[in-house]
């Protein structure tokens, strides 16, 4: 068994984060991050497809998983690719679930080489995983012209 690769770290804008607040009036969430928004692993194991992916570096990504510890997130996020650039041969998520393979023993991380929908058009999610954090820059703020005085 092979040694897991070492999950690559991104810092980006905080705001991307943002679960975003329910607006009754709207029938949607508003505020909602990019980041946030893509979310899949649920829609991956129901439906075999994801949600809106995000994009980062010239590329789509898809958040599979995400952790919260008071004001900090962090996301894990698989790369997006059009099934026909794939190399290999893809697999479902019941195909990889039923494997022998366990989630923890491949090496390139569970969602590698899963076969998934978006829209009407067939992709495949590619690893290893990459773990994408708030950036620690703290967002400017307006002045209150008040302290000036």
């Amino acid at each position: 068994m092979s040694a897991p690769i070492a999950k690559k770290e991104f810092r980006i804008d905080p705001s991307r984060f943002e679960s975003g607040t329910w607006c009754h009036k709207r029938d949607k969430i508003i505020g909602e991050g990019d980041i946030a928004a893509s979310y899949s692993a649920d829609k991956i194991g129901l439906e075999g497809a994801v949600r809106k992916p995000f994009k980062w570096q010239n590329a789509m990504w898809v958040n599979t998983g995400m952790v919260s510890n008071g004001k900090s997130r962090s996301v894990e996020a698989y790369q997006l690719i059009p099934a026909k650039f794939f190399d290999g041969e893809p697999q479902t998520y019941g195909q990889i679930v039923r494997s022998n393979t366990a989630a923890g023993q491949r090496q390139e991380g569970f969602y590698h080489g899963m076969h998934v929908q978006h829209g009407k058009r067939p992709y495949v999610l590619i690893g290893p995983s990459v773990i994408f954090l708030p950036s620690e820059e703290e967002t400017p703020q307006q002045i209150n012209l008040l302290d000036l005085l």
